[in-house]
């Protein structure tokens, strides 16, 4: 299985649709909550790599599945955010390339030091 942009957000709005009466409207005022619960469950991800350390999301069966279940958390509150900002599949794709191209062009070397060593 190999999901697309189109498909999370679809996911996310079958998700919403089920809580409605107990979660926040998907509008941008509620924007803010979201990313404050994408991040605390980045800290998730990142409590299971403190505690059980990089080899056994690698190794351990149990620790990989804890890891990818934070982390699909996080993703969810991602498209969570971008539904309530009401972001198209297509504007976070096209912005995604946009940045990609950007990025494969840059000096990140010499950036960092102008930005550091002023």
């Amino acid at each position: 299985m190999d999901l697309s942009i189109s498909q999370m957000m679809q996911l996310q709005r079958e998700l919403y649709e089920l809580h409605k009466d107990k979660w926040s409207p998907l509008e941008p005022e509620f924007g803010r909550d979201s990313i404050l619960y994408m991040v605390e469950e980045v800290g998730e991800v990142i409590a299971v790599l403190k505690k059980k350390g990089h080899e056994a999301i690698l190794e351990d069966p149990a620790v990989r599945q804890a890891f990818l279940s934070e982390m699909a958390d996080v993703l969810m509150y991602y498209h969570d955010v971008l539904l309530r900002f009401h972001v198209t599949p297509e504007e976070i794709s096209l912005a995604y390339a946009d940045k990609h191209g950007y990025d494969m062009q840059r000096d990140y070397e010499r950036e960092y030091k102008e930005q550091y060593n002023g």
